[in-house]
């Protein structure tokens, strides 16, 4: 008798068999840690805040130093990089162990802001500090082009602004997306970025 008689003979054991493995299969699916995209870059937490008529050292001393030192020795946190540039803007961005919870990291952050915002000038604590969860890599760029010419760069970057910028932001998942305007003139050898879209 072959292992496939078995079950033909008996077809009332086969059938609760079958139903006992797929009930087995739906509960363990539930419980098995399957995700599509693992996170594989660690989440960034991002402090940003404005200083305006202060160049970059003065940003640099007067609000990146005591946020830094503020936030130095947040939970799970690995290294934190700053830039301050001379139009008065300041950004911290603090990196966190891969796995951990962004949400949480954001609030222990945001914490630690609030505990020295009084060290901050006067300038920027009106402005508000802004801390943000975000991602450090670009993941997608989307060009508008009008291939005729028919449309100046202004306009193309008012219809960005206006009609794509704020759907992006209502995805989730979607940090902060920005509207560059690229300007289109010939390279040293003449080519422009319409002649590599084409070529390409």
């Amino acid at each position: 008798m072959s292992f496939s008689n078995f079950f033909i003979a008996r077809p009332i054991f086969a059938t609760v068999l079958a139903i006992i493995l797929t009930l087995v299969g739906v509960v363990s699916m539930r419980v098995l840690p399957v995700e599509q995209y693992p996170n594989v870059v660690p989440p960034t937490v991002s402090v940003s805040a404005q200083f305006p008529g202060a160049d970059a050292e003065t940003v640099a001393q007067t609000v990146a130093a005591p946020l830094a030192e503020a936030i130095n020795g947040v939970e799970d946190m690995l290294y934190m990089t700053s830039t301050s540039a001379d139009n008065g803007s300041m950004s911290l961005n603090v990196a966190f162990d891969i796995g951990t919870s962004g949400d949480i990291n954001t609030i222990n952050v945001n914490n630690r802001v609030q505990g020295a915002l009084s060290r901050l000038p006067e300038a920027v604590q009106s402005q508000g500090v802004k801390v943000e969860l975000r991602s450090s890599s670009i993941l997608m760029l989307v060009a508008l082009i009008s291939p005729d010419n028919d449309y100046s760069r202004i306009f193309m970057q008012n219809y960005a602004t206006l009609n794509i910028l704020d759907e992006l932001r209502q995805v989730s998942g979607v940090g902060k997306p920005k509207c560059w305007v690229a300007v289109s003139l010939p390279c040293a050898s003449g080519w422009t970025p319409i002649s590599w879209r084409n070529t390409i």
